[in-house]
């Protein structure tokens, strides 16, 4: 019996603490937050294929790093197609990614990368850096097709070439990029 009054009195408790939550009055506020925004269009979409690009770049001797600090940049394209330059003319591409601390600008190695001491930096054809988080020179478009030609390029880092310690072996770098049409 005792065991059954012990039950009850615990329920007893639960369902005054469910009353007394139930009748606590809940703080609202009147509408103090609001979100706006703009829907629009893109002036051209990225061709098929190109949303994810792998590029090899050429296999490099740490000697060549030693004495040049850096490769010769490798081509390759972004195609973009249907542009409409009454929705935007122009361009600008952001290049994201994981920073080398050693070089400002360049894409880290990925975390499975056995090569260290490098990283890969990304320029326009002229040679022009692209550092990562830094928005482009605009790029003029012209209504249907468009290509944006640029490089990437292994560099040393500094210490590593100091050093003469960089590590070979296979490696790989990850970035994103934004087209933006301002």
């Amino acid at each position: 019996m005792r065991h059954a009054r012990v039950h009850q009195g615990g329920a007893c408790a639960g369902l005054a603490l469910l009353l007394a939550v139930g009748l606590a009055p809940t703080a609202q506020a009147a509408d103090n937050l609001r979100f706006k925004g703009n829907l629009v269009e893109e002036a051209c979409t990225i061709r098929p294929g190109d949303e994810a690009i792998t590029l090899e770049l050429w296999d490099l001797t740490s000697k060549h790093l030693y004495i040049n600090t850096r490769s010769v940049g490798k081509d390759f394209k972004l195609h973009l197609e249907d542009c409409d330059t009454t929705i935007g003319n122009t361009v600008t591409i952001t290049f994201g990614g994981t920073e080398n601390i050693a070089l400002p600008g360049l894409l880290a190695l990925d975390g499975a990368s056995v090569a260290s001491g490098i990283g890969v930096g990304l320029e326009t054809l002229s040679n022009k850096p692209l550092p990562l988080n830094a928005v482009s020179d605009e790029q003029v478009l012209s209504n249907g097709s468009n290509v944006i030609e640029l490089k990437a390029y292994v560099q040393g880092e500094p210490q590593a070439i100091r050093d003469q310690t960089i590590g070979h072996g296979a490696y790989t770098v990850t970035s994103t990029f934004t087209l933006d049409y301002p």
